[in-house]
């Protein structure tokens, strides 16, 4: 587990629930600290709990992902965007015209788009060859638009900020797409739904 904080080093650890015990380095120039800042560092902690985007010297930097194996990874991640009753009257089917063009299908490549270009986008992401990017938009029981996007590929990293990255920017387009008619509209979440491949999997419960 990770903590800073300055210059009560002290202080910091124990707002995070960490022990005593540990590795701390300086981090120069973090926002509202000092050169006592530290990043601190317990050994101790599960692997899957350590930053790895993160080294001894509190410097960011790519994973290498040099000697892992190639393995088949996917993810699927889910957006809820709220539109309200007054845009869900103008639902035709499983679309919604507007002036500027069909709302669902211009989300759904708008999060292809995105989730290609997720390394341009968030710094220490790998550059991925994607396989698949599949998006579904469906209107839900409760009339929420529940955004759904996939992806996959065979490789040595997971692909978890793809699907969270299509999913996002295929709500945001969805939210583009209807604000002249209400700024009521809401992003209600956006979440990991199922990781597979690598070390571990993981499947919202």
């Amino acid at each position: 587990m990770v903590g800073w904080g300055a210059p009560l080093a002290g202080r910091a650890i124990r707002s995070y629930g960490l022990p005593a015990v540990g590795h701390t380095a300086a981090i120069p120039g973090a926002k509202g600290c000092t050169n006592d800042c530290i990043f601190y560092y317990h050994h101790n902690q599960h692997p899957m709990q350590q930053l790895t985007h993160i080294d001894e010297q509190g410097n960011p930097g790519m994973v290498d992902v040099g000697d892992k194996a190639v393995t088949r990874r996917e993810a699927v991640a889910q957006s809820i965007v709220v539109l309200g009753d007054a845009i869900m009257d103008l639902l035709e089917g499983s679309e919604i015209h507007t002036r500027k063009g069909p709302v669902f299908q211009t989300a759904i490549l708008a999060g292809t788009m995105a989730a290609k270009k997720t390394s341009d986008l968030i710094p220490l992401c790998h550059p991925l060859a994607l396989e698949k990017i599949g998006l579904d938009i469906h209107v839900n029981a409760a009339r929420e638009v529940v955004i759904t996007c996939t992806a996959r590929l065979s490789g040595k990293t997971g692909v978890e900020m793809e699907a969270l990255t299509g999913a996002s920017v295929a709500a945001l387009t969805v939210y583009d797409m209807c604000k002249a008619m209400s700024h009521d509209i809401v992003i209600k979440e956006t979440r990991l739904v199922l990781k597979t491949g690598g070390k571990s999997d993981y499947k919202l419960a």
